[in-house]
């Protein structure tokens, strides 16, 4: 679970600094490319979010 957690702090930071990198890219491609980048990091982090859940779910019903 602290592997999770790991990771899930991870992408937060980086789709934050991907999102910063993009609202302060003077190149039109830069930001562009910089802004999806964030929005993918975003959606790979719900995605673990949705694993952690899941898994401590699953261990609550196991007890």
């Amino acid at each position: 679970m602290k592997n999770l957690q790991k990771h899930l702090k991870k992408l937060r930071t980086d789709a934050a600094e991907c999102k910063l990198i993009s609202d302060l890219a003077t190149g039109l491609e830069k930001r562009e490319l910089f802004a999806r980048l964030a929005d993918h990091l975003s959606v790979l982090t719900s995605e673990v979010e949705r694993a952690i859940s899941a898994k401590v779910c699953s261990t609550a019903t196991e007890l």
